[in-house]
């Protein structure tokens, strides 16, 4: 399911990332520092849509780059740059795309968690959040402020948190009404004011793959 095009907050992610997502948000960071602290290089980061990024994980190397719709494969200079930014030949592992919101920098994953990993790095400057999706149905939210984990935990399953409970770190009580993961993005949509349009995430965004 796709929203539309006027769609805003962040509840929406859930449903067009319906198997699996990743979204990260750093307080106080631009999207390239983002980035950086996840362990990509300036220099490798490009920018891609949200459909050419899902054409270049989906790739197998032996793939002639001609298939993918989003390049032209006689450009040798855009070839070279993704060649040399790890996106070509083989697959990356994972793709992060990272954009900017008011007082905020947030990042985006079709699959993996490579974020999550680093979040402690990612609210240095104030919080960090990661809610993660796997392809199993199972969701996790992480929380860290000023370099230190707070809490992580299963939305509606208490008993395999880490750190604080969430209610007692975050105020936030699930309901059992919807899915965990979107209980807790509308959850940072009110407390943090954050409204991610549908059609900026889709659209080019500083891009870097990991391997």
């Amino acid at each position: 399911m796709n929203p539309g095009p006027t769609e805003n907050g962040l509840h929406w992610i859930a449903d067009a990332y319906s198997t699996s997502f990743t979204l990260t948000l750093g307080e106080g960071l631009s999207p390239y520092e983002l980035l950086g602290r996840v362990g990509a290089q300036e220099h490798h980061i490009v920018p891609l849509t949200r459909s050419a990024a899902y054409e270049l994980l989906l790739r197998e190397e032996e793939d002639h780059i001609s298939d993918l719709d989003f390049l032209d494969w006689e450009d040798e200079a855009a070839v070279a740059r993704l060649t040399s930014a790890g996106f070509l030949p083989a697959p990356p592992v994972t793709i992060v795309r990272a954009g900017s919101v008011t007082g905020w920098a947030y990042a985006l994953e079709e699959s993996h968690c490579h974020t999550g990993t680093y979040l402690a790095a990612l609210s240095e400057r104030g919080r960090a959040f990661c809610v993660h999706r796997n392809a199993k149905g199972f969701s996790r939210v992480d929380h860290a402020c000023h370099g230190d984990a707070m809490t992580s935990f299963e939305p509606g399953l208490p008993h395999l948190t880490n750190g604080a409970p969430a209610e007692v770190a975050l105020g936030f009580v699930h309901s059992g009404d919807e899915p965990g993961d979107v209980a807790f993005l509308r959850f940072l949509e009110d407390e943090l004011g954050i409204s991610l349009p549908w059609k900026e995430t889709e659209a080019e965004l500083s891009a870097a793959a990991f391997t």
